[in-house]
């Protein structure tokens, strides 16, 4: 939602419904874990009273733990906390799920899939970031690809079923690339929808026919 324009969030949201567009992706940044200030509690509020398409909430906030109760979290909402970004990473997740949510964590681009060792018991999801977060509009790091394909390698490995929900620069051609190697929940901004284009419907109609397959979804 960092990307839909504030003037059309209205009638996005309602094309969003309309589609069947699984989560509503909210970004909120706090100027500290990355440099840049984006969605307050207000916003968030706001659209769970526009929609019922479920929360999907990307907190890239420092230390996220004590601050989770600022958000109202409901239950069936996804919660993503950064791995980087607390040193009580087990217990923030931990709390997430008490509250009926499902929580996902987070991975900046330089940051090892060994970071889950310890919590991937707790998670419903692993968000692996293709950009480096706090902005719209860059380009995807190649590397990454390849960091998704590991962590789905692991997964399946370990007879693990968690949702991998991919972020940054996920147009239709590196969105094929990362369902190929085993993405399954896409984040979609400035790369296949708010652009200039034949229209927003148009648009994600496309992007579901490019990651055709049961069980993919989009946010």
């Amino acid at each position: 939602m960092m990307c839909v324009p504030t003037a059309g969030v209205v009638e996005d949201v309602q094309v969003f419904e309309a589609e069947g567009v699984e989560l509503l992706h909210i970004d909120v940044m706090d100027g500290v874990f990355v440099p840049n200030l984006m969605l307050g509690t207000n916003y968030v509020q706001e659209l769970r009273e526009l929609s019922d398409i479920p929360l999907d909430l990307h907190l890239m906030i420092d230390e996220p733990g004590p601050k989770l109760d600022w958000f109202d979290i409901q239950p069936d909402e996804w919660v993503s906390v950064h791995a980087e970004a607390t040193v009580h990473l087990q217990r923030t997740v931990l709390r997430i799920r008490s509250l009926g949510a499902h929580p996902r964590v987070a991975l900046n681009p330089a940051t090892p899939l060994s970071a889950l060792d310890w919590v991937l018991d707790d998670l419903d999801g692993v968000l692996v970031m293709t950009v480096n977060p706090g902005y719209a509009g860059q380009k995807l790091i190649p590397q990454m690809i390849g960091k998704i394909e590991a962590l789905a390698a692991r997964l399946a490995s370990e007879g693990r079923n968690l949702d991998i929900e991919v972020d940054g620069n996920v147009s239709v051609p590196n969105a094929i690339a990362m369902a190929a190697a085993g993405a399954t929940t896409f984040v979609l901004g400035t790369s296949a929808l708010f652009r200039p284009s034949d229209g927003l419907v148009t648009d994600l109609r496309e992007f579901r026919r490019s990651i055709a397959q049961p069980g993919r979804g989009v946010a």
